[in-house]
């Protein structure tokens, strides 16, 4: 599987013990930067991975300290569907209910073990659509600002 990957300073160390697992699994990693703990801005790593995500329809991981404000920029973007895991059970529960396509990391909140795992079931667990279809339809409209209120 082919993965985009990217992060700021804070994500930097984490972000490199990703990539290795990654690797390790033969996926191919795709990674967008930072290349290194210098301060940089976070808007413009998710801008890069997104890209990538949206242009190849591939999954994407972000990672900045909390995980916070890369997630709100990427989902800034029509399309994105970032998803802030920091457990099995919303990396799980993101993919299956949300067919999310970017997940966010919090270097600072997630140790690189359970990191690891998480991203493991977030790219190993697929889409239910089912009833959560029409939900993720709903997102969409919202992104298009056509969803009325019924």
């Amino acid at each position: 599987m082919k993965i985009a990957i990217g992060c700021d300073h804070a994500g930097y160390d984490l972000k490199q013990e990703i990539i290795a697992h990654l690797q390790k699994d033969e996926h191919s990693v795709i990674d967008c930067g930072t290349y290194s703990r210098d301060s940089c801005d976070y808007p413009d790593i998710a801008a890069q991975v997104c890209s990538l995500v949206l242009k190849e329809n591939i999954p994407g991981i972000l990672i900045c300290g909390t995980g916070i404000g890369i997630s709100i920029a990427a989902n800034k973007l029509k399309g994105i569907r970032a998803a802030l895991c920091n457990d099995l059970y919303t990396a799980r529960l993101a993919r299956e209910h949300n067919d999310a396509n970017v997940l966010a990391l919090g270097s600072r909140v997630i140790g690189p073990g359970l990191a690891v795992e998480v991203v493991k079931t977030f790219l190993s667990t697929p889409f239910a659509a089912g009833r959560h279809q029409r939900r993720v339809e709903k997102i969409c409209q919202l992104e298009n600002g056509s969803l009325r209120e019924e």
